[in-house]
């Protein structure tokens, strides 16, 4: 009987994880170009913290490190359609990859303090902050670029957005969580 518990518990959790890696990739290629970046405005932030909060870190971890997997095959998964091992090495490609760390340290600062308000935004703000200094890194690197006018194009216009996704993520999060059946 254990057994059969445990195999619907895995199964749950894999549908839960494929609905969600799904969800990422129908969300991520949507964006709006910004003349001034190579980096283009999207929701993909915000999904993924809105997955951290309903999913746990684990498995929001696991369903980006899918998504990524499935653009770096070519679907186009990516912003702007686009997919592709050009994609994540290309100057945006240490944005993609930094959504694990941002994943990481947002859902564990969350999880740590049962995904209470206060900690939960420190989470993300310190993961937001890990994933511009990873991405900027990559970008000044692959445009041959100081940091500081890699941070000019690939941050800084998109700090005021970013501060909206985060405190939409701390009121969807939990409504959708509470809507959601129970994960055990």
């Amino acid at each position: 009987m254990q057994s059969s518990t445990t195999s619907t518990m895995n199964l749950r959790r894999l549908i839960r994880i494929s609905l969600a890696t799904a969800i990422i990739c129908i969300v991520a290629p949507i964006s709006i170009p910004v003349p001034v970046s190579p980096v283009p405005i999207t929701l993909t932030t915000f999904i993924l913290l809105v997955l951290v909060y309903v999913l746990g870190w684990k498995d929001a971890l696991t369903s980006c490190a899918l998504y990524l997997a499935l653009g770096a095959f070519g679907l186009p998964v990516f912003s702007g359609f686009s997919g592709g091992l050009a994609k994540l090495t290309g100057p945006t490609g240490g944005y993609l990859l930094g959504f694990l760390l941002f994943i990481l340290i947002s859902g564990l600062l969350g999880e740590a303090f049962s995904y209470r308000p206060l900690p939960f935004l420190l989470g993300m703000l310190l993961g937001s902050l890990a994933l511009y200094v990873v991405g900027t890194l990559w970008l000044s690197h692959q445009l041959h670029m100081g940091f500081v006018p890699a941070l000019s194009v690939g941050v800084l216009p998109y700090l005021p957005g970013d501060g909206v996704k985060i405190l939409l993520a701390l009121l969807v999060g939990p409504a959708l969580k509470k809507r959601l059946p129970s994960q055990s």
